[in-house]
């Protein structure tokens, strides 16, 4: 996906469509905001390209990661409650919150190098 903030929204409707057609529509609203947070990272501190990528793994596990061209690894995410009146910097936390596990990786895709920022969610 390029580099623009537009990003998110399309990738947000891109999963409920596919989640819904996958009969996973219970996930939906975690899953979106989960992709939104990793989305808007990739978006928001680099300048090239970004990829979200959605896997299912039976027996019930959601994969959701944002490839982005910044191999240095994300912040740790601080504690929620300290960010209750922060006007940014909460993604990571909601994403730790939010998801069953969470992680990044440094990665190279087509000769460029980045990092892979991932979360998984279990199905109910």
């Amino acid at each position: 996906m390029p580099n623009d903030p537009r990003a998110v929204t399309v990738c947000r409707r891109a999963l409920r469509l596919i989640l819904t057609l996958h009969g996973l529509i219970t996930l939906a609203d975690t899953a979106e905001l989960l992709a939104a947070e990793l989305v808007s990272n990739a978006v928001l501190h680099t300048k090239g390209p970004a990829a979200l990528r959605v896997r299912w793994s039976p027996p019930g596990t959601l994969w959701l990661g944002a490839w982005d061209a910044d191999p240095e690894p994300p912040e740790p995410p601080r504690p929620l409650d300290r960010l209750a009146d922060a006007e940014n910097g909460r993604g990571m936390a909601l994403v730790r919150a939010c998801a069953d596990a969470w992680g990044w990786q440094p990665q190279s895709r087509n000769g460029s190098r980045g990092k892979y920022v991932w979360c998984e969610l279990a199905a109910a």
